[in-house]
């Protein structure tokens, strides 16, 4: 019996582009055991009540106020019906054979917990995104991601199996893994959630997969880099959260004095080159946050505005 995959994705003030990748799924999926959810989330006009007109098959749910990455996927994971979850972000194409090899992956694999396909850049289709994770060193919190900004000559296509996490813009599920592992932290609200989750889902017993031969494109600009207040304050909360949530104490005992005394100095520099001021307040607010705050504190220490 063929395993129902719900698809997943979150809107967020971006209905034509939702509508595209919509679309992109009904031109190319031929995995007949599918159901598609689209949770909105606090847009400034509900899309909603027209999309239920247009795509009278996909399920819609309306969020009144931002969720976050997490909390709007953990919208659609509430409701969904599949024994695999595909969390995509709403700007991404599907490719043919897509869902049916990564829900193969995990048919086949029984200690897959979550897989994600190749990605590959939408406005440069020859140029990959993501063709897996090295691991995360812990004393510092980075890691690297594999294939980023090279031409996609198949390099890589030997890297099908265990990598070091997923890549949020489209990850496969499988639904046990959910039930002992949870869904996704809501606190982070931006950045690290889905790496928080493969920790989890690692503990939980199972692997973190890439599969290269299943493709989905990503409509994320290649000169994404442009900074803004909100992108550095979770970065840098929810890199110091990460540690906090994850790792033992020999390493958040390097990782702290690390951040302080050489990622803030490095960053304020950094801000100062390039007359960001107000920049600098930002990344003590997000410093502070992680001083006063649980792990679990629902506190986002951030004003969002829509």
């Amino acid at each position: 019996m063929m395993n129902i995959v719900s698809v997943i994705t979150v809107n967020f003030n971006q209905p034509v582009v939702t509508e595209a990748m919509l679309d992109s799924i009904a031109r190319t999926n031929t995995y007949e055991s599918i159901e598609i959810i689209v949770v909105d989330n606090g847009s400034k006009t509900d899309p909603t009540p027209g999309w239920k007109i247009k795509y009278p098959k996909v399920v819609f749910i309306r969020s009144e106020e931002n969720l976050g990455f997490a909390g709007g996927n953990n919208l659609g994971i509430k409701v969904a019906k599949g024994d695999y979850l595909f969390l995509v972000n709403n700007d991404t194409e599907f490719t043919a054979g897509l869902v049916e090899i990564l829900a193969k992956t995990l048919d086949t694999h029984p200690e897959v917990g979550i897989v994600s396909p190749k990605i590959r850049y939408f406005d440069k289709p020859d140029m990959l995104q993501y063709a897996g994770f090295t691991n995360m060193n812990y004393y510092t919190a980075r890691n690297n991601c594999i294939g980023q900004f090279e031409t996609d000559k198949g390099q890589y296509d030997k890297n099908t199996g265990e990598t070091g996490f997923i890549h949020g813009a489209a990850m496969m599920v499988r639904r046990a893994a959910i039930e002992k592992a949870g869904v996704m932290a809501e606190n982070y609200f931006l950045y690290y959630e889905e790496m928080d989750w493969c920790e989890r889902i690692k503990k939980a017993g199972f692997t973190i997969w890439v599969n290269m031969q299943a493709l989905i494109y990503h409509k994320e600009s290649v000169s994404v880099g442009s900074k803004s207040a909100l992108k550095e304050y979770f970065m840098n909360r929810n890199r110091i959260l990460f540690i906090r949530r994850n790792c033992s104490l020999k390493y958040r005992l390097v990782f702290w004095p690390y951040f302080i005394f050489v990622v803030t100095p490095r960053n304020i520099l950094s801000y100062i080159k390039d007359k960001q001021w107000g920049f600098i307040a930002i990344l003590f607010r997000s410093i502070w946050w992680n001083v006063v705050n649980g792990l679990d504190s629902a506190n986002l220490g951030y004003e969002l505005k829509k």
